[in-house]
């Protein structure tokens, strides 16, 4: 081993021994455990069994697997749109105003996830800020059922997690070349044409990165779906903490987990490699 890579081995091992004790083997014992079966009064009985697994099947669970990916899929979605306009708003302004649009845009998380969750309820409730709202300009009917709906889940979701998007989005964005959008207006392309062929394809592996850090983070929330649900959507979050600490079946638990930490490492392992692949092909345009 050479002297570099020796200073680099050194280096690295505290974050590897930090990861390994702190993630690796949780995860490894997460997984042993979902080999078990739970006992007739709850706990572990240590008897191997792959039923934990095979219930992942169960239409009961593969339909909660789906109602999550739906509810992710619908959150990403919104977030990408909206954060993707706001990253390119950030970038197309002056630059001495850029880092303050930006500290703007990353404010939400100086508070708590919980205060950030609980200020929605405040605002969708039937006596809250949006019907104290309606009535101010006149609405007298029926307040609005906006709580405890599917739209105050994505809501939730979308808002606390808006800000990976931008930051994921703007990166890519403030270091394209002008020179690049000026010739293909120069070529007669049309503002949307130059977006569409040019910025759009250019910054795709920030909006890939956005998307799979919104969808990951959010097919697992358990906090949302409770508050803003009400409990009457089940995600699969839900399941797991309900699994682990009232049905007190921990290697179902444990499986549910398994299967959800697989789904996330298998999307950011897809969105590295298209990372890796896109910065591969801009080297070759830069290089051409």
């Amino acid at each position: 081993m050479t002297p570099s890579n020796a200073r680099s081995t050194a280096l690295m091992a505290p974050a590897l021994a930090w990861l390994t004790a702190l993630m690796v083997v949780p995860c490894g014992l997460i997984l042993a455990l979902g080999f078990f079966r739970r006992g007739i009064y709850g706990g572990i009985e240590y008897t191997f069994t792959l039923e934990n697994f095979g219930l992942l099947l169960d239409p009961l669970y593969a339909g909660i697997f789906l109602t999550s990916a739906r509810i992710a899929g619908t959150a990403t979605l919104i977030a990408v749109v909206i954060g993707y306009a706001a990253a390119y708003a950030i970038a197309a302004a002056p630059r001495h105003r850029q880092p303050f649009l930006l500290f703007l845009a990353v404010l939400p998380f100086w508070s708590n996830y919980l205060i950030r969750t609980y200020a929605w309820i405040v605002l969708l409730n039937r006596e809250g800020l949006i019907t104290q709202g309606l009535r101010m300009i006149g609405y007298e009917g029926e307040p609005p059922s906006l709580l405890y709906t599917e739209g105050a889940v994505i809501t939730g979701l979308v808002y606390n997690y808006l800000p990976f998007v931008i930051l994921a989005c703007y990166a890519p964005l403030s270091r394209l070349n002008p020179e690049m959008a000026e010739a293909s207006r120069d070529l007669g392309a049309s503002p949307f044409t130059t977006f569409r062929r040019v910025i759009l394809p250019m910054t795709l592996h920030g909006i890939a990165a956005g998307a799979v850090f919104v969808f990951v983070l959010s097919i697992g929330n358990f906090i949302t779906p409770a508050l803003l649900g009400g409990g009457r959507f089940q995600m699969i979050g839900n399941l797991v903490y309900a699994q682990f600490l009232t049905a007190n079946d921990w290697p179902f638990g444990a499986a549910l987990s398994m299967a959800l930490i697989a789904i996330m490492m298998g999307l950011l392992t897809l969105q590295a490699m298209a990372a890796e692949r896109g910065s591969g092909d801009r080297r070759e345009v830069a290089d051409g």
